[in-house]
């Protein structure tokens, strides 16, 4: 598996088990004030989710520069 398909691949897994989380938070929170852990538990994978969502974002920017460095015969 390719570096871009992996971090494509762990970018969906990571925004399931964000979604999971943030779901189990407010279900916690139907019965009471939840522990500290489970209030910050969605903090993890959405700070991977930004690290992978802002690669991907960048991506494309990457790849257009380097092929106008092909064409023209710069770099």
């Amino acid at each position: 598996m390719s570096w871009n398909a992996w971090i494509r691949q762990s970018h969906r897994w990571l925004s399931i088990a964000f979604t999971a989380t943030v779901i189990a938070n407010f279900l916690v929170r139907a019965f009471g004030e939840p522990p500290a852990w489970v209030t910050y538990s969605p903090l993890p994978p959405l700070f991977l989710l930004l690290f992978s969502g802002l690669y991907m974002f960048a991506l494309p920017y990457a790849a257009g520069r380097r092929s106008v460095r092909r064409v023209t015969g710069q770099g």
